[in-house]
């Protein structure tokens, strides 16, 4: 007789997680968990840009399963870089090792949107290709697949790289509104036809980086970033998958980030899940929300710090586990294997 087939990634832990019904286990998997921490990653990276590599569906589709294999995690997230559809959408930009996004012309004026052209289904081909490339190698096991936030995209656009204080993006955030939100409407339909793309060719769920919202007040969020956040949010939600949204030091903005539109609220360390939980109404499973740097720690305080975070993330209707932001380069991938295991073995609530 035949061995019963897989579950499908519809019947996952993950993505039952994310819908709010009960689980077998606590699904987890890791932010960055397809990169620098894993050894075979450096070594199939070796001398290849990271655009580059983001361009080419082998080298994708292996690097994005490889912490699948190696961790045994409820979940793949598609390896790309929030950069890349501006890039396929004409912004000449490079990303440097060490540094991050640089952009050569970076946005200041009116006439400078010219060089932001609408982002096509064909211009990145590549994405469609890696993830069908993925799907029969990941079985039953979920891909995720994920975008930059309008205003981090923004961000990057305005500062020209990476940037501490994000004055310049403010200045013209305040000084320029209706550049601002032309710049922002732009990059929101950059985002959805990115985030389409990856649905239409597999995708089970996603997730809408919105890395640097935290540098805003409410206020400012509320009127300068949510209408676009959520009119990506929206325009996915035909699909039918989830959508997941994420942000760094988001505390204060939690419930106006639900209200973008996200089915399942993503939580930095900073929060507790039971806080977040009831900050959103208490009606959106949540994600997290370990710190990263507890993974350096004695196997022991890893313990109790994943107990914590699992007995807390039990306030939600449902609840992922994942770290508060992505894995630190040096971390052991031994480590996140453990935890994998811990995670699996304790019962949820």
């Amino acid at each position: 007789m035949s061995a019963p087939p897989e579950p499908g990634p519809a019947e996952s832990a993950l993505l039952r997680a994310y819908r709010g019904q009960p689980v077998p286990h606590t699904p987890v998997w890791f932010m960055r968990q397809a990169g620098r921490s894993l050894p075979e990653y450096r070594r199939v990276r070796a001398g290849i840009p990271m655009l580059e590599a983001c361009r080419r569906p082998e080298l994708v589709c292996e690097i994005t399963l490889q912490p699948v294999r190696r961790h045994g995690v409820d979940a793949a997230i598609l390896f790309s870089d929030i950069m890349v559809p501006l890039a396929a959408a004409g912004v000449d930009l490079e990303i440097v090792p060490g540094t991050g996004p640089v952009v050569a012309e970076p946005i200041r004026a009116a006439a400078d949107l010219a060089r932001l052209r609408p982002l096509a289904a064909a211009d990145v081909s590549f994405i469609d290709k890696a993830v069908r490339l993925l799907l029969p190698e990941l079985g039953g096991t979920p891909l995720i697949g994920f975008a930059g936030a309008p205003f981090t995209l923004a961000s990057y656009l305005v500062e020209g790289a990476p940037s501490r204080t994000y004055a310049t993006t403010k200045a013209l955030m305040y000084g320029h509104p209706a550049l601002w939100h032309d710049l922002c409407e732009r990059l929101a339909q950059i985002t959805l036809e990115f985030l389409r793309v990856q649905v239409s060719a597999g995708a089970s769920a996603v997730q809408l980086f919105d890395s640097w919202a935290g540098a805003l007040s409410e206020a400012d969020y509320r009127r300068y970033v949510l209408p676009h956040s959520a009119s990506v949010l929206s325009g996915l939600a035909d699909l039918g998958v989830p959508r997941v949204h994420f942000g760094v030091g988001t505390a204060e903005l939690l419930a106006a980030m639900a209200q973008a539109g996200a089915d399942v609220i993503g939580v930095d360390w900073r929060t507790p899940l039971s806080a977040a939980a009831a900050r959103t109404g208490g009606t959106r499973p949540v994600q997290g929300n370990l710190d990263p740097t507890t993974l350096f720690a004695p196997w022991q305080v890893i313990e109790a710090e994943v107990k914590r975070v699992l007995a807390d993330g039990a306030a939600a209707p449902g609840h992922v586990f994942n770290l508060g932001h992505g894995v630190l380069p040096e971390t052991d991938p031994d480590v996140l294997r453990r935890v994998v295991d811990l995670v699996h073995a304790t019962r949820p609530r």
